[in-house]
């Protein structure tokens, strides 16, 4: 079982996206993706998710917001992933050269056209809504074959 961490940094109606692209035998390459990975022995989500941002892109984020949960099982080399999704709009420092990818702020409108798992579609649009949600999407060969979502709204 892997838990990770998924951050999607956002400021003047753009997100910060990283194309994989770097890394040998990455299963995200070729594919946009927001910031994150694994986490350290000890981590909480939250410190997860302020340590890969700041190794991935030499951003300090300040302040983090949980918005959903997602499982992939049997997602790679016959374990589960499950990811921790946050958004920050508090953060600050410069963009370095990343270790993962290449960095890009993307227009928020332009995201679903580039090159994403295809779940990524489905649960983007949920970062803009109220609440949180917890969501399975399951891949067969890179190709989801399944999902499904529990919405929980705020009051």
């Amino acid at each position: 079982m892997k838990l990770a961490t998924l951050v999607y940094l956002r400021k003047d109606g753009k997100t910060l996206m990283v194309y994989r692209n770097k890394k040998r035998n990455d299963i995200h390459q070729g594919k946009w993706n927001g910031l994150g990975g694994k986490f350290e022995a000890g981590e909480t989500p939250e410190e997860c998710a302020i340590r890969e941002v700041y190794e991935e892109s030499g951003l300090k984020i300040n302040q983090i917001q949980l918005k959903g949960f997602l499982t992939f099982p049997n997602f790679a080399n016959h374990e589960d992933w499950y990811a921790f999704v946050f958004l920050a709009y508090d953060f600050e420092g410069n963009l370095i050269d990343s270790p993962e990818g290449d960095l890009a702020w993307i227009p928020n409108d332009e995201i679903p056209s580039l090159s994403l798992w295809e779940g990524d579609r489905i649960f983007l649009p949920w970062l803009d809504q109220n609440g949180f949600f917890s969501a399975q999407f399951t891949y067969q060969e890179g190709k989801l074959i399944h999902s499904q979502v529990q919405h929980y709204p705020l009051d």
